[in-house]
């Protein structure tokens, strides 16, 4: 009777989730056009950053426990789920037409970063030096993404607008907190209770964290990625997975560490190198005339199915 209880409370939390991810589009989308700033920057920042709020929160909560299998898991296990499985079904929902711009300067980075926590990782452990550089580096990257991908908008039309449009612009930012809160709520309550189904089942904590947790701390990322597809917003739904990705190992891994340091096990290595040919495989898709295809959807969400059928050979 208590399980499926838990299993009630994981589909109000989907519902959160659906209705927040609705809701934060709408605010976003609607502030992108007042201030002239692209979907784009709105999805690698806005968006990526509130999406990746319980995947903040769980790493956090994970790392002062000492639980850094679950800290670091949730991190990795969050990022290849973003590419494998999220955009996976969003290119199936629909086709995903990616910028030249994204291929050249925010694929790489977030390539980039993968790499870099790899390099962290090698000595066992992420300390607070580590941490700090990671902070230090999703501060230059939010500044860089603005300043880089912000329209050519003449100022006094966007102050012009500001003043015509300001009950608009307050409807946005209340849409925006109210999705984000939803989205939050809506995590941790799918989270809590899917690990509580999961431990019924003698998940180990590593997997735990890779696959339940991982999985649920991304729905957000999820819900948000496929309304945006529905609704043709293809640059929010690539910039929130690429953002997130990149927010997820700066932000989350280096706040986290910054708090309590990380240690890390010779298995998550394994899985920060899958993290990171997934990330590699987005260069030659993308470019295949700047698009991600249905068949390519499906290959990657077949990728993201090997690797689970791997985690649980492992298991």
């Amino acid at each position: 009777m208590e399980l499926i209880f838990n299993f009630l409370l994981v589909g109000a939390g989907l519902a959160m989730l659906y209705f927040g991810a609705e809701w934060l589009i709408r605010g976003s989308i609607s502030i992108s056009n007042k201030f002239g700033v692209s979907q784009l920057v709105i999805g690698l920042t806005v968006v990526a950053f509130g999406t990746s709020a319980p995947e903040l929160a769980v790493s956090v909560s994970s790392a002062i426990q000492g639980l850094s299998d679950v800290a670091l898991g949730n991190v990795v296990g969050s990022n290849i789920v973003n590419i494998g499985a999220i955009l996976g079904i969003s290119a199936i929902i629909s086709p995903i037409v990616v910028s030249k711009s994204t291929i050249k300067k925010e694929i790489p980075i977030m390539v980039g970063v993968s790499f870099l926590l790899l390099a962290i990782i090698l000595d066992g452990k992420i300390d607070f030096v580590d941490g700090a550089l990671l902070v230090i580096g999703i501060i230059v990257f939010t500044g860089y993404s603005y300043h880089s991908s912000k329209k050519d908008t003449d100022i006094e039309t966007i102050q012009t607008s500001q003043i015509l449009h300001k009950n608009i612009i307050s409807k946005s930012i209340v849409f925006i907190a109210a999705g984000l809160s939803l989205l939050t709520i809506g995590s941790f309550l799918t989270v809590d209770n899917a690990v509580i189904i999961g431990n019924n089942f003698g998940i180990s904590e590593l997997f735990m964290g890779l696959t339940v947790v991982a999985i649920g701390t991304s729905l957000p990322e999820l819900i948000t990625s496929i309304v945006a597809a529905k609704k043709g917003h293809t640059d929010l739904s690539v910039g929130n997975i690429v953002g997130s990705n990149i927010f997820n190992i700066m932000a989350i891994l280096g706040i986290s560490s910054l708090i309590s340091g990380i240690t890390v096990s010779e298995q998550v290595l394994i899985d920060v190198g899958i993290m990171l040919a997934f990330s590699l495989v987005l260069i030659p898709i993308m470019r295949s005339g700047f698009t991600i295809s249905r068949k390519e959807g499906m290959l990657l969400i077949a990728g993201y199915v090997g690797y689970v059928i791997f985690l649980l050979y492992r298991q």
